[in-house]
């Protein structure tokens, strides 16, 4: 054995076509749980919105008992926050807060309701315009659950 050489060390580490494997596997990943977890996002959402209108709904009949009609369409929702001028026997707040749907608009009221009911209560969904389909249709008390 010769001294004066120095043993050969080989350099350990990944190769760029390794890394490349990888990179592509976790992509293949991602491309087919993407679209599973963004739809469980939009049905949590879409939940969300009828547990908040269950809640208002809620806040609307204890108001209804206390002064014997719904709030008037001037009124809106903020009857159920605030004592309104023309309340008979107003004893809230029936809410502590408004809520917000998931995309951070305002639920809208109206009455008389226009879907046959005695208000309508809803969501625009997620573009926040009325009217629309899948994510950006409107979500309100006329909608099944």
């Amino acid at each position: 054995m010769n001294k004066n050489k120095a043993p050969i060390r080989r350099q350990s580490g990944f190769t760029l076509v390794e890394v490349m494997v990888v990179v592509i596997i976790i992509g293949l990943m991602v491309a087919a749980v993407a679209p599973v977890v963004l739809g469980r996002l939009d049905q949590a959402r879409e939940e969300r919105v009828k547990a908040d209108l269950r809640a208002i709904e809620n806040a609307l009949t204890l108001y209804r008992v206390d002064n014997f009609a719904y709030p008037a369409g001037g009124e809106g929702l903020e009857a159920l926050i605030r004592e309104p001028a023309d309340a008979r026997a107003w004893r809230g707040p029936y809410l502590e807060e408004m809520p917000q749907d998931p995309w951070g608009n305002v639920y809208q009221y109206r009455k008389p309701g226009t879907r046959g009911g005695d208000y309508d209560l809803f969501s625009f969904g997620a573009d926040g315009v009325e009217g629309g389909s899948g994510n950006n249709a409107d979500l309100g008390n006329w909608t099944s659950d």
